[in-house]
């Protein structure tokens, strides 16, 4: 009884050591760039520092499958800002995961890179969507998370959340608003 008794307790410590290791794991960090948030720019841009501190000239990165209210959009776009400097948070460090397109030239001589960026594990350009703060925006070819930002933007609107809060809905898209703007 006692050696019946004891073969149970061991398999449940072995049983509890296995739940409590796989609990422990570090979350999954995606291939890409590590680097530094130095300033957040809009809800939907970043400039970030190289993590290895070799260069001092801030790169601009725009979070790939999604589109922030533009900066005249008030309050939304002031809130997709805040988030997202909550978000990066004082850790500042971020994994940028390209998709396929490569950076985007500008006029000022200056790139955009285009990315998901990660921390911790956790994709923050799906965050903000899940917010209701972002539109999820698939732009051929960079739509490796596609599915996933839009059943995003679906539970953010279906709970009422952000944009799409019944009582201060975001009337224009970003494209919309933009598109009006120049009218």
């Amino acid at each position: 009884m006692l050696l019946r008794n004891w073969g149970l307790g061991i398999s449940g410590l072995i049983l509890g050591c296995i739940l409590l290791l796989g609990g422990c794991q570090t979350a999954t960090v995606p291939p890409g760039k590590p680097v530094v948030v130095s300033r957040v720019t809009s809800g939907q841009t970043l400039e970030v520092l190289p993590a290895n501190g070799q260069s001092a000239l801030a790169e601009r990165v725009r979070l790939l499958g999604i589109e922030a209210p533009n900066w005249q959009q008030t309050p939304w776009s002031h809130d997709a800002k805040a988030a997202l400097e909550a978000l990066v948070g004082s850790e500042k460090r971020v994994v940028l995961e390209p998709d396929l397109q490569p950076p985007l030239e500008l006029e000022d001589g200056l790139s955009l890179q285009l990315a998901y960026v990660w921390q911790n594990g956790v994709l923050l350009n799906e965050r903000l969507v899940e917010a209701g703060l972002a539109l999820a925006v698939s732009r051929s070819p960079n739509i490796k998370y596609e599915q996933r930002l839009l059943r995003a933007q679906e539970k953010a609107r279906l709970m009422g959340v952000g944009i799409w809060n019944p009582s201060n809905p975001m009337r224009q898209t970003p494209e919309e608003f933009r598109q009006q703007s120049r009218a």
